[in-house]
């Protein structure tokens, strides 16, 4: 992965102290990060564990996908994962389910991200676990 010099997304968040983000940025990052993440799923891999600080800003703010330490690489593209693995804000009603998963729970996570994106609030927080 190459150097990302404006680190990653959830501090690029944190940096804007509340100010909230153009639309046109939303839509761009937003977009970037799908386009990222259907190269990905095209090669049957799974991230597991889309968040904003696995988003990284490189020159022009570009979004690159990093930290996939987590990803699986699946026989078929029909194919199901198991292992519950990911952050807990970002993850699908599947795996919070313990019920087999696959790449449309890499999707959940990215809506997760772009609610994130427009709100500058995880879309699910509770008291309790």
């Amino acid at each position: 992965m190459e150097y990302c010099e404006n680190g990653d997304l959830g501090k690029h968040l944190k940096r804007q102290m509340g100010r909230s983000l153009e639309e046109p940025k939303i839509w761009k990052f937003f977009i970037e990060m799908c386009l990222g993440l259907h190269y990905l799923h095209s090669f049957k891999i799974l991230h597991r564990d889309i968040k904003t600080i696995n988003m990284f800003l490189g020159r022009g703010n570009q979004i690159k996908i990093g930290d996939l330490g987590v990803a699986k690489l699946l026989s078929q593209t029909n194919n199901m994962a198991h292992t519950i693995v990911g952050t807990p804000y970002y993850l699908s009603p599947e795996l919070c389910e313990e019920k087999p998963y696959n790449h449309k729970s890499d999707i959940w996570s990215l809506g997760c991200v772009l609610y994130e994106l427009c709100s500058f609030r995880h879309p699910f927080e509770a008291n309790n676990q």
